[in-house]
């Protein structure tokens, strides 16, 4: 793909359109309202991140680059927590406008027992006035310059106006910069001008006026859209069937999407607009950003609730591993906002370790044994050090990279870890899982780390396993064998 993505922290890119913040309410439900036949939810948990054109600040955030944001927003607490976050990220708020006159918008999500119970949305969708769109074009003219690469991002709560979409195409052009969008709406011609825009299939076919069921009705709705909207270069992008790339003049280019475990498609159009404005911003060509693009999906789409990327994953995404399931490994430190995010949807995690050299028929029956006993299963493996301490100046007999590669391509396993053997306790208080296992040639306080596990609130469990299958024996039968 020749993309350098370290490169990315030298992108210089302003994103313009709908700041919001979405908020997250975790709870349980265990009766009815006596006022009315409702549930009533017990709050246990609260989030705060940032939605609309937020989302891509943060995912160009999350992979290094400098961002400057352009929007309106309120006055009140809401509107102070929005700025918050963005000083947290690095974010230059030049361009972003407060007014006593519209509401910060918020979107409060309420989550029991799993289940996504209820949306409460604070908004206008009223076009900003005049006067407000000119003064936050003036902002934005003074960045311009400065910036490599314009990204709009619109939500349709009345931020990007015809107004404000044709005074940056006319800056772009002036100073030869490339302006994306992500568009909102049935009328395209909106964005007329803008280098591409990235519409996802369902806006896509609404917009031209067909419904899009496979490639001949997708390469019609696409070039639709070029004729109607004066755009010459259209991203649709086509959830599991991939992305698909108009240009003028030039046959329809298709980009498969990659095969992964959907979870969660949140944002997922944020995260193609982000990397793809990085990516051109780098000097790649559509086609490449493209690509990168459609990778950087396949890794979102694999995570719980609006997620970004970090360079790390899109690095091996893109660079070492054809399999993306090697995306299984996380850090210790990632593993805990990962599993944060999964105890308060209500998921039990399940943490087994080991050196799991030489992977056999009894390590397979052994997690998926562990699987069963919760939603996600980590398994944290002993680094090659501890391997030999453990077993002895000639094991691993297989590094712990490929071990890594190996556990990953296992469905029943969801995360993978690497650990030195004196530091167990350590990630197991960073982790608090709600189930520690081994195998039943150990008793359960035998387990290390089960009073930790215990103390925490888990419990610890061991599998039976059969003595007759294990690694030392195999390598014993190989060796003995080579001897005779």
């Amino acid at each position: 793909m020749n993309i350098d993505i370290s490169k990315f922290t030298d992108c210089k890119i302003l994103v313009a359109g709908d700041l919001m913040i979405d908020e997250y309410l975790w709870g349980d439900v265990d009766r009815i309202s006596p006022e009315a036949p409702v549930q009533i939810v017990t709050v246990s948990n609260e989030d705060f991140t940032l939605g609309g054109s937020g989302n891509v600040v943060n995912n160009l955030a999350d992979l290094g680059a400098n961002v400057y944001a352009a929007g309106v927003i309120g006055t009140g607490i809401n509107a102070e927590l929005i700025l918050e976050i963005l000083k947290k990220l690095g974010v230059d708020t030049t361009g972003v406008m407060q007014t006593s006159e519209r509401p910060t918008i918020k979107k409060t999500r309420i989550i029991a027992a799993n289940q996504h119970v209820l949306r409460i949305d604070r908004e206008t969708r009223q076009p900003i006035p005049a006067q407000l769109t000119k003064a936050l074009f003036e902002r934005a003219e003074k960045l311009i310059p400065s910036v490599d690469i314009i990204l709009i991002s619109d939500y349709g709560k009345g931020v990007v106006t015809h107004s404000l979409v044709d005074g940056f195409v006319n800056l772009a052009r002036k100073h030869n910069k490339l302006i994306l969008a992500d568009p909102k709406g049935l009328d395209f011609s909106k964005y007329a001008g803008v280098s591409i825009i990235t519409p996802n299939k369902k806006e896509a076919g609404l917009a031209a006026g067909i419904e899009i069921t496979d490639d001949s009705t997708l390469e019609k709705a696409g070039r639709i859209l070029q004729e109607k909207a004066g755009i010459d270069n259209i991203l649709i992008t086509c959830g599991k069937n991939g992305m698909a790339l108009f240009e003028k003049n030039k046959k329809m280019y298709h980009v498969s999407a990659k095969a992964r475990q959907v979870y969660d498609v949140s944002g997922a159009g944020d995260t193609v607009l982000a990397v793809l404005g990085l990516a051109m911003a780098s000097g790649a060509t559509f086609k490449q950003g493209i690509a990168l693009a459609n990778s950087a999906a396949g890794i979102v789409v694999g995570k719980i609730g609006t997620a970004t990327v970090s360079p790390l994953e899109l690095t091996q995404a893109v660079e070492y591993s054809p399999d993306e399931r090697i995306l299984k490994h996380r850090s210790a430190a990632e593993l805990i906002g990962i599993t944060e995010h999964l105890k308060k949807k209500g998921k039990k995690i399940v943490f087994t370790n080991g050196c799991f050299d030489l992977l056999h028929v009894g390590h397979i029956m052994f997690f998926t044994a562990a699987k069963s006993l919760g939603d996600i299963l980590i398994v944290a493996l002993d680094d090659d050090d501890s391997v030999k301490k453990l077993k002895g100046s000639e094991r691993p007999v297989i590094s712990v990279e490929e071990r890594v590669k190996i556990i990953s391509a296992l469905d029943v396993v969801d995360y993978v870890v690497i650990f030195s053997t004196d530091k167990l306790n350590e990630l197991l208080k960073t982790i608090k899982p709600d189930v520690l296992t081994k195998g039943s040639n150990y008793s359960t306080d035998e387990v290390i780390g089960h009073e930790i596990v215990e103390k925490l609130g888990g419990q610890v469990i061991v599998i039976p396993v059969s003595n007759d299958i294990t690694t030392s024996r195999i390598i014993n039968s190989i060796r003995g064998r080579e001897t005779k």
